[in-house]
């Protein structure tokens, strides 16, 4: 479940956006609220109009009328309490009933909310709680690195109690499986974290680093590295990464303005799709020609199958370096170079994409590689549209 805060970098009246569980719909706070879109079909669905501030955290509970927000921007809707020596609050808000019915503070900045049905997640700099949701009871507290995008990963399978966040060291993924009662360490990178994600059923961690090179894919239990993708070459700020909840496929944004669509292999994906003749696993892969350049992924099209391309020099793995060895995506989607968050569509072999600026993309990719915006609009406008 991707998001991007936007208060340090605000270019409209947006202070965050941010997907629920299913990627279904995401939420937006802005300097007076905060709304809420559908993204098949898009449209706003409801939005919530504060008079007396901005709302730069919220956090979807799939679609049920319970969130958590935190004031944001210039105003916000929930300042510092003074009376209680600068206390930040996270508000859990029942929009049925229009008002807080829980509330949680802390004395530092709070850089993430995430919810699942039976519990609440407070990410800040250093430190992320865990609540019961039912009666906002704290039940675990963890210490990280310094974490100032608030990375943190909660899956939201009920089945499953699964938590990924920053270790306490440099690169280091800490996974806790509550329901084993087991901790995981697993060290991802060797540069800072820039993403993490966890499947649907928390069965696979991926991640990548501010290098934005690779992306890997871990075994949650064992700390396994599963497989390795490669974004590209050149140095990227990796903005999301997303599993897809029906498919073996992962995609991606960054600050190159490309999404890219990978395919994940039975190992990365933690899943069998082999029973459903629909999942773009099951289109048959052929071998990549012989006449890519070695290091470069081949043009959108060229390959029939959902196999990601890799380098022709990729059987002598052995003798060069990793980069000639790497899996390269199958499809990409152009987007402008803004902030962006992706995830897999409702539709088969579909791509949703929301930006800073305010603007929303859906796509479609078949197992060629070709891929096809299909849908675009503008949900919140900026001064340079006016």
């Amino acid at each position: 479940m991707s998001a991007m805060n936007l208060s340090r970098e605000q270019q409209n009246e947006l202070l965050f956006v941010g997907f629920n569980q299913d990627s279904g719909c995401f939420a937006c706070g802005t300097d007076s609220g905060f709304k809420i879109f559908n993204c098949d079909p898009f449209k706003e669905t409801f939005h919530r109009d504060f008079s007396n501030g901005g709302i730069g955290i919220v956090e979807m509970l799939f679609r049920c009328n319970i969130l958590a927000i935190v004031g944001g921007g210039r105003n916000p809707r929930y300042p510092p309490n003074k009376v209680k020596t600068e206390l930040l609050q996270v508000m859990i808000w029942d929009d049925h009933q229009s008002r807080n019915i829980g509330e949680l503070s802390f004395r530092s900045e709070v850089k993430a909310v995430k919810l699942r049905r039976d519990r609440v997640v407070v990410v800040l700099q250093n430190k992320i709680y865990v609540y019961n949701f039912s009666d906002l009871k704290l039940v675990d507290h963890i210490e990280t690195i310094a974490n100032p995008k608030g990375l943190c990963a909660l899956c939201p399978n009920p089945s499953n109690t699964v938590l990924a966040c920053p270790g306490v060291t440099r690169g280091t993924v800490r996974i806790e499986l509550y329901d084993l009662r087991k901790t995981t360490l697993i060290t991802a990178h060797e540069a800072e974290l820039s993403q993490i994600c966890l499947n649907l059923d928390g069965t696979r961690l991926a991640t990548a680093s501010d290098k934005g090179t690779l992306i890997r894919i871990f075994d949650t239990q064992s700390g396994q590295i599963m497989q390795e993708l490669r974004r590209g070459a050149d140095r990227a700020e990796i903005y999301s990464i997303c599993f897809s909840p029906t498919a073996p496929l992962l995609a991606c944004s960054s600050d190159k303005g490309t999404v890219h669509v990978f395919s994940l292999t039975a190992e990365g994906s933690g899943q069998s799709f082999a029973s459903d003749p629909t999942t773009m696993g099951n289109v048959p892969s052929q071998s990549i020609p012989s006449h890519y350049s070695a290091g470069s992924a081949p043009r959108s099209g060229e390959d029939d199958g959902t196999e990601n391309s890799k380098s022709s020099l990729s059987f002598m793995r052995g003798l060069l370096p990793k980069y000639f060895s790497s899996e390269w995506s199958f499809a990409q989607f152009r987007v402008p170079e803004t902030r962006t968050i992706c995830a897999f569509g409702t539709e088969k072999n579909t791509i949703v994409v929301v930006g800073a600026d305010g603007s929303f993309y859906k796509a479609v990719f078949d197992a060629n590689g070709e891929c096809q915006n299909t849908s675009y609009s503008k949900f919140i406008q900026s001064d340079e549209d006016e």
